[in-house]
């Protein structure tokens, strides 16, 4: 029987600066036998069904897959709105009812788990925890009540992966290529090679903002257009303050570059850019936008209202505040790296978990 394996227990206390590097228990049953060039003879047994988690500071998210001759196949997904990080910018606490939204969505991911009988899972977790004085607490109670042992990753691992998950993106070319991961309390920044046989880390950056923690730095509420530019711009600096080191380890020579974002922000704007009436990842995962087509998206969006927002499709109210700090990111990176074009991956993180555990087991993804 398929057993669910998952990351080991995190020892009590510490924070950022301890966080675990990544472990996994191995699972003991049903592994095929290795041929001679040492790689599983997967094609005769029943291939493995793996699971991972991504606890963000805005949103937990889950996919079930199982290794294919192009990849691999998701059996099964969950993504659910937890704001995990809310009010933690002033308390500096995972509030308890942020605890219990997520606890409940982590619960639903225990469930599928079991129901398609994964054989080894990996659940991570990310920005907020790592910044709440009660990070660790929180970790054990989703241990104690749904069985699911979260690792709280460091800021180089999250960066790791989202750049294992969506690479293979990257739209031909000889330069260097910067890919990031704007999430909801954090952003990371990966700079890149890909003239081996795998992508080479040059440098990475995590700068302490997403679109959570910018929407909290400023508030929401502005009597009119003027007051949400000057906000905008504010957040704009704040964001370039923060990367001002990672542009001193960026190549001079600018030429030949590419660019490639992960996760909401870029992905919502790319909605907009195709004018969807409703949210299609077919349309969205491995799209090129012209750069300036996104900086106009942004620059509109920073000075319309609340409910203008909210107009576009792919917005909605849910994201209406949110958006607005994800554009002075975007705007910010592109900047300092400013590519023609920019990629957009709706795949990070849990897609480079999976690729991840499947290349140890042998599996050529």
């Amino acid at each position: 029987m398929a057993q669910q394996a998952v990351p080991a227990p995190q020892a009590p206390g510490g924070g950022p600066a301890d966080a675990a590097l990544p472990t996994t228990a191995p699972v003991s049953e049903g592994l095929a036998p290795l041929a001679a060039n040492g790689v599983p003879q997967h094609r005769r047994f029943p291939r493995h069904t793996y699971g991972a988690i991504d606890l963000g500071t805005n949103n937990c998210r889950l996919l079930v897959a199982r290794p294919s001759d192009d990849g691999f196949t998701v059996v099964d997904a969950f993504s659910r709105v937890v704001r995990l990080g809310e009010g933690l910018g002033t308390s500096g606490k995972i509030s308890q009812d942020a605890m219990d939204r997520a606890v409940a969505a982590l619960s639903v991911c225990s469930d599928k788990l079991r129901r398609r009988r994964v054989s080894l899972a990996r659940s991570v977790a990310t920005e907020a925890c790592r910044r709440a004085v009660n990070g660790r607490q929180f970790v054990e109670r989703v241990r104690r009540e749904t069985g699911i042992v979260l690792e709280i990753i460091s800021p180089e691992e999250e960066a790791r992966l989202a750049m294992l998950g969506c690479h293979r993106l990257l739209e031909p070319g000889d330069g260097p290529a910067l890919i990031f991961d704007i999430g909801g309390g954090s952003t990371e920044l990966v700079l890149i090679d890909t003239d081996g046989e795998a992508p080479r880390i040059r440098c990475w950056w995590s700068a302490p903002w997403g679109v959570a923690s910018l929407t909290e730095s400023e508030g929401t509420v502005f009597k009119d257009a003027d007051e949400r530019l000057a906000a905008y711009g504010r957040m704009r600096e704040r964001v370039r303050h923060a990367f001002r080191r990672f542009q001193q380890l960026l190549p001079a020579d600018k030429t030949n570059i590419r660019l490639m974002g992960t996760s909401g922000t870029v992905t919502t704007l790319a909605s907009v850019y195709l004018a969807l009436p409703a949210y299609d990842r077919k349309q969205i995962d491995g799209l090129m936008v012209p750069a300036p087509a996104m900086r106009e998206i942004s620059q509109i969006l920073s000075v319309a209202s609340h409910d203008e927002r909210a107009k576009f499709p792919c917005i909605g109210h849910e994201r209406a505040d949110l958006v607005v700090a994800g554009c002075a990111i975007l705007e910010t990176i592109m900047d300092i790296w400013p590519a023609d074009t920019l990629g957009i991956a709706d795949r990070g993180i849990r897609e480079g978990i999976l690729r991840s555990l499947m290349a140890r087991d042998g599996y050529r993804i």
